[in-house]
């Protein structure tokens, strides 16, 4: 996907997050991100790892620096957090030159935005990462799947790992 489209969709997941009572810092975004890509197929085109606070895009980390460095995004503090990402007026020009891909992709980020627009950290961190091992532990039983995210993530223990996978396996019935 072509950057200006890519960065619309980045501006209008910012918006819709925020229109959802998230306060939208960066781990909001990465971990929608990830779930736009992953589980909505939206191809966004950013490569994700697993790091600290689960799955983590250093690509989309710098393009969304790079979306504050163009004025799309604005940073405002939020104290005692970190920074929100605010879509910024020139994103609504960049959003309104791509009406099409908006309208391919909207639906997605209105079901990631509604799904995960009021979470914390904390459980933005523990869906993400139940996400990745659903999908890097197919074959497994439920049991066992929790048992490696608890294994990846020994803070959560291994009956939250199991509701936040099975959430996720309902969240991919309803995204099939």
């Amino acid at each position: 996907m072509k950057r200006f489209k890519q960065d619309a969709l980045l501006a209008e997941t910012a918006f819709r997050l925020r229109a959802r009572g998230s306060w939208c810092g960066e781990t909001h975004m990465q971990k929608a991100v990830y779930f736009l890509q992953q589980l909505r197929n939206v191809p966004l085109g950013f490569t994700f790892v697993l790091y600290k606070h689960g799955p983590f895009s250093f690509d989309l980390r710098d393009e969304l620096n790079a979306m504050v460095a163009d004025g799309f995004l604005e940073l405002r503090p939020q104290w005692p957090y970190g920074p929100s990402l605010l879509p910024t007026a020139v994103s609504e020009e960049l959003r309104r030159s791509f009406p099409k891909t908006l309208g391919e992709y909207g639906h997605h980020i209105d079901f990631v935005s509604e799904e995960f627009g009021n979470k914390n950290v904390n459980e933005l961190e523990k869906l993400a990462t139940a996400l990745y091992v659903y999908s890097e532990c197919a074959h497994d039983s439920p049991r066992e799947r929790a048992r490696v995210l608890h294994q990846l993530k020994p803070h959560i223990p291994v009956q939250d790992a199991y509701e936040a996978l099975k959430h996720v396996g309902q969240l991919a019935e309803a995204s099939a």
